[in-house]
């Protein structure tokens, strides 16, 4: 059996993984579902000064305090760096690192970098606007506007996104992450929810170097069609895919 940390993506908080999390239970794993600082019931633990390393050093904490090992670090969207820091500081505690409907950025590059200039200048903006120069307010999860991404929710998914979620601090987002040289070898797999495997393998082989980065030895891949929430459109088939990876 194995022993599972979940990290929801930003704005969230531990409760979205409370299905997959359960089903994971259920099937005799551990699982432990992360809030991070300064999100959902840590809301009052925003502050300017929360970084990436303030996440990081976050899931660092709970698996060494907690005394985990052969631990499966899962990142859902946003969390990826987290979570990439996460292992890369202790991946002596680490089995496998699981990115869902996300991945690694390469070293010196923060979450932001992957969008392109004109999304970022939109995102710096919204922030000096309307999270008073370091929050990004929560969206308005519209799934009329963003059919994609939201593509499964039901009615009620979309009422708990929009109420239970919080701003997220930018300054995860904005941090650049310094990887190590050479990168730890730890076992690393990638649940496709809203980009077609055969989509990242043609951008890795154009040498666009995020996609590079999760099409290379050391991977294995599951798809699962459905929005970017998976662990709310598809809890049960993403716990097994999970279950499958450890």
């Amino acid at each position: 059996m194995a022993t599972f940390v979940l990290v929801p993506g930003f704005w969230l908080g531990g409760w979205a993984w409370d299905e997959v999390a359960a089903e994971l239970r259920s099937a005799g794993h551990e699982a432990h579902a992360v809030t991070l600082p300064g999100l959902a019931e840590r809301a009052d633990e925003a502050n300017p000064g929360i970084t990436l390393d303030t996440h990081i050093e976050d899931i660092v904490r709970l698996v060494e305090d907690g005394g985990l090992r052969d631990v499966v670090l899962v990142a859902h969207s946003g969390a990826n760096m987290a979570v990439t820091g996460a292992a890369d500081r202790i991946p002596e505690r680490v089995a496998r690192v699981v990115y869902v409907d996300s991945g690694p950025m390469p070293s010196g590059l923060a979450g932001i970098d992957f969008h392109d200039p004109e999304a970022r200048a939109a995102l710096e903006k919204q922030v000096e606007t309307e999270g008073g120069g370091w929050l990004i307010p929560v969206p308005p999860f519209d799934p009329e506007a963003d059919p994609v991404n939201l593509a499964g929710l039901s009615a009620g998914h979309l009422a708990a996104l929009r109420e239970r979620g919080t701003p997220q601090p930018f300054a995860v987002a904005a941090q650049p992450l310094g990887r190590p040289e050479p990168l730890p070898d730890v076992p690393r797999t990638l649940i496709l929810s809203t980009i077609p495997l055969a989509a990242v393998r043609r951008m890795a082989e154009s040498g666009n170097p995020v996609f590079a980065a999760m099409a290379g030895p050391g991977w294995t891949h599951h798809e699962l069609p459905t929005g970017h929430w998976p662990m709310l459109s598809k809890p049960r088939e993403l716990a097994e895919l999970l279950a499958r990876s450890a």
